[in-house]
């Protein structure tokens, strides 16, 4: 079991079980709504996440997926796909412990900003 949440605290989260995927987002949106140049991130079915205090602002930033923020202090925590909501990306930095989850991947590359890399030698998938 893994407790995160905001910075404010006003709103708080719990997973249960193991990540079925980890990495570093380069998409645009997570580049727009996180104000960062990658967001890390760890994908568990849905039912592996409960939110334990407070309810999350929704905002549909594409046609298929939505981002959960704090309503106070603006944290974004978590991606949920609308059309198949059976698993959940949850941004682990969030976490109490972010070291939990680190990350195997990256993904959206081709969306990657030209000044920014990473030194390491994880899988880049376009």
């Amino acid at each position: 079991m893994h407790e995160g949440g905001c910075e404010c605290g006003a709103l708080r989260y719990r997973v249960t079980g193991e990540a079925f995927g980890t990495g570093y987002c380069h998409c645009r949106i997570c580049q727009r709504t996180s104000g960062a140049p990658a967001q890390a991130f760890a994908r568990i079915h849905a039912d592996q996440f409960a939110y334990t205090k407070g309810e999350p602002v929704v905002f549909n930033s594409s046609e298929h997926g939505q981002r959960e923020f704090c309503a106070v202090c603006g944290s974004q925590l978590l991606y949920r796909g609308r059309q198949g909501p059976f698993d959940v990306a949850f941004n682990t930095p969030t976490l109490d412990d972010p070291s939990a989850f680190p990350p195997r991947e990256h993904v959206w590359c081709r969306s990657r900003l030209p000044w920014f890399d990473t030194a390491d030698t994880l899988p880049r998938q376009d």
